[in-house]
């Protein structure tokens, strides 16, 4: 690295270290105005409140680090133009690409960083602060009511298009991990039903990968008329080809914004094999999480730009510019996500799409620079 690239990375890691901090600090202040009452209402000590948001802290990264990278590169190269550097350094004979050479290479490592983030990092901290809160939640439904009424989720519905097997379940208890008013229908080829069992408890056994029904009654069908042939009832029955794994289930209807990469990584690939309609917007998330990696290289190339422009434009002019161009970005970045949710869009192009545009708006504005 020559003087001139050590000197603009130094001053550009600076800006940047100060800028990442304050933006985490005023997110850290929004998570808690959102949820420090609720925390108290609960009975969290001081200890798993400390534990609770240093889980949650790293997860708001990914949303900190893009607008970060953005206002320190306009800052340090707007200060550059503003004192005349560029103007020097060009003079001099260094052409735009060798004068930033180094943010490029900075770049690059922040895109790798970007992929950790993405792949590791904030997976860990989403489901880590998602199942602390939850056992706080817990702790205190135990103090009042009974185990098997514990953290209940309502209303779960899985189609397993796959194996032909439509599932029901009143009500799951994640403490207990118990499934109580369950009834399952397996179908035809043509999507009949053929057979029905209902119990009043279920519960997935993970030793023999099968769930066990208990107090229930199985019923046949004639696929075609739709009229019951038998019924029996039993008092406990094991079915090894139910296999359907609980945690997958009730996956399916959370947002996907509130899913860890791995879990929306879990979706899509269980899903899209059998083209399920409901996986959509969780595959939109999905790319659009691996499109993000690509985002400080975008960033960058908007940046320089605008903010080295000829001597006869204020500076702030360019970053005006630079920052409306950036929230078009992410305007068309929902807009692509909407249309890619309702299936308008293939969820890889709803993903792509945006990070595509700003690549040619980058690219035809560095074309016209001298």
């Amino acid at each position: 690295m020559t003087v001139l690239d050590r000197y603009i990375l130094r001053e550009w890691l600076k800006i940047l270290g100060l800028i990442l901090c304050a933006t985490v600090g005023l997110l850290f202040i929004q998570a808690l105005y959102d949820n420090f009452r609720d925390l108290i209402d609960i009975g969290v000590s001081t200890r798993d409140m400390a534990l609770y948001y240093a889980t949650v802290l790293p997860s708001y990264l990914s949303v900190v680090l893009p607008i970060s990278l953005l206002l320190s590169l306009l800052f340090v190269l707007s200060k550059l133009h503003k004192n005349n550097e560029i103007t020097a350094i060009r003079a001099a004979g260094y052409n735009i690409f060798s004068t930033t050479r180094a943010l490029w290479v900075a770049s690059l490592v922040f895109c790798g960083l970007s992929l950790l983030l993405n792949a590791r990092v904030v997976p860990w901290s989403v489901e880590t602060s998602r199942r602390l809160l939850e056992s706080f939640e817990l702790r205190l439904e135990s103090k009042k009511m009974s185990t098997g009424t514990l953290g209940l989720v309502t209303g779960v519905t899985f189609d397993n298009v796959r194996a032909n097997r439509l599932w029901y379940i009143n009500r799951y208890s994640r403490f207990a991990e118990k499934a109580y008013g369950v009834t399952v229908s397996e179908l035809d080829a043509k999507r009949h039903e053929r057979t029905r069992l209902m119990a009043r408890e279920a519960h997935y056994d993970p030793q023999r990968r099968a769930w066990v029904f208990t107090d229930g009654r199985e019923l046949w069908f004639d696929a075609e008329l739709g009229e019951l042939i038998r019924s029996v009832t039993f008092t406990e029955r094991i079915i090894p080809h139910f296999n359907e794994d609980p945690a997958l289930m009730l996956l399916i209807d959370r947002n996907p914004r509130d899913l860890s990469f791995f879990e929306l990584q879990r979706i899509v690939d269980y899903f899209t094999v059998e083209e399920n309609p409901k996986v959509t917007r969780y595959a939109v998330r999905y790319y659009g999480l691996l499109a993000d990696t690509l985002g400080p290289l975008i960033i960058l190339a908007i940046a320089i730009p605008f903010s080295v422009a000829g001597v006869r434009v204020s500076p702030a002019v360019g970053v005006s510019k630079s920052i409306g161009l950036f929230f078009a970005f992410y305007l068309l970045t929902n807009f692509a996500t909407i249309m890619g949710g309702k299936g308008y869009l293939d969820p890889l192009w709803a993903a792509w799409l945006p990070n595509l545009a700003m690549i040619g708006t980058a690219t035809y504005f560095f074309g016209r620079m001298r």
